[in-house]
């Protein structure tokens, strides 16, 4: 047995020791495991979108925190596994017992830097689906005509969410026999343009598109539907700005932390003002007699409209939830992956990876889904969504002492 003074000298250096081969481990897994998944991710985009080299390369920086939020946590895992595996065939475990000290001296470094780890991955997540996610699409934006042009070639059709193009052929910029369609917007008809010629011009200071046409129809579609033929040169701009039904559609996931509260507030606002307007038309409808107005494609928009607000702030409420339990799955999944480890006592740092993802596999995601999908439907609070972190924690805990004992 050693002394005080030399207890603490071997602690600090076995913890230190730990430390090092963790991070040194992480780091080159990391960084292979995000190259690969940047390949796949970029190559994934350029297809999908039709992307030049140009594009794909303004990309990367906005497509690598969402490449590094679903690396960290295997990578964490996959770390302690090969770590501990090691140190545990080596009966390292065993001589530190033999020396009168806690095996908590080598596991403690591995929980610290999960910690830290899991704080890195809830900033992950945020950004990814934030900045990431808007910085993409923006590149897409800014890269329509480039993306338009090279769709039209390669299958004679481009379509988005703001116009949708069919063309007979392309010679050079020259778009032949378009057929082009215009969704309906806030407060324009659906537009359908035919011409015998047309180019595409992104003008990306005013952030729209210029379709020059040739001998060109318009037809507009709605409640005043009409047609008029030009002749000659006429110019169509499709604004590529976020509309307000954008902003308040847009999606949960997309948001950051920061903005959560706001989004919040504006959505419980206009819930709020969608019932009272809801029970107004309700009253009136009671009062006047009018039952057939309880039936009519009128008042199923309305009952559509209050019930979107409803997910809605549900979604909004599970979404901080979601993000901080998919940060901290680092922490959970080092802790049921060290008592694996080392319990299996073999340096094939493969099977103990598998032995402990499957926990994570089996367990750990589908409460995920489940506890996601049930806060936002309202059924259970949105601290549901830690669940599947809180099995792990009460099975790593359980192997833990274990570990500790024998």
């Amino acid at each position: 047995m050693l002394g005080g003074k030399g207890v603490s000298l071997v602690m600090g250096i076995v913890g230190r020791y730990i430390l090092i081969e963790l991070i040194k481990v992480f780091v080159v897994t990391l960084t292979l495991l995000t190259l690969m998944m940047m390949f796949v991710g970029v190559g994934q985009q350029a297809i999908k979108e039709g992307l030049g080299l140009t594009p794909v390369l303004r990309l990367v920086p906005y497509l690598l925190p969402n490449a590094l939020r679903f690396a960290v946590p295997g990578t964490m895992l996959l770390t302690a596994c090969c770590v501990y595996g090691r140190i545990s065939s080596d009966n390292e475990i065993v001589a530190v017992k033999a020396l009168g000290i806690s095996p908590m001296v080598m596991i403690w470094p591995a929980l610290f830097l999960a910690t830290i780890a899991s704080l890195f991955s809830v900033w992950l997540n945020d950004v990814a689906v934030s900045w990431g996610h808007e910085g993409a699409r923006r590149v897409v934006i800014e890269s329509i005509e480039e993306i338009a042009y090279g769709r039209l070639r390669t299958h004679k059709s481009f379509s988005s969410s703001r116009f949708s193009i069919l063309v007979k052929d392309v010679e050079g910029d020259r778009l032949i026999r378009p057929e082009i369609l215009v969704p309906a917007g806030e407060h324009s008809p659906q537009l359908s343009i035919s011409a015998a010629e047309a180019t595409l011009k992104s003008d990306t200071e005013n952030n729209r598109l210029i379709i020059s046409l040739i001998d060109s129809r318009i037809e507009a579609a709605g409640n005043e539907p009409g047609s008029f033929d030009h002749p000659g040169v006429m110019q169509h701009v499709i604004s590529l700005d976020d509309s307000e039904e954008y902003r308040i559609a847009i999606s949960p996931s997309y948001l950051s932390l920061s903005e959560i509260d706001t989004n919040m507030v504006m959505h419980q606002k206009i819930a709020k003002e969608r019932r009272e307007s809801f029970a107004a038309m309700t009253t009136f409808a009671l009062m006047t007699g009018d039952l057939h107005k309880m039936h009519s494609d009128e008042w199923d928009n309305w009952v559509s409209k209050v019930d979107w607000s409803r997910s809605r702030i549900n979604r909004v409420r599970t979404e901080p939830h979601r993000r901080w339990t998919n940060g901290f799955s680092c922490l959970f999944f080092v802790m049921l992956g060290i008592p694996l480890a080392i319990r299996q006592r073999n340096s094939d740092w493969v099977s103990t990876f598998f032995m402990a993802f499957m926990p994570v596999l089996l367990i750990f995601y589908p409460l995920l889904a489940y506890g996601v999908d049930r806060a936002k439907e309202g059924a259970l609070p949105p601290i549901a969504v830690w669940g599947g972190n809180l099995v792990l924690f009460l099975i790593g805990l359980i192997l833990l002492r274990r570990v500790m004992r024998y």
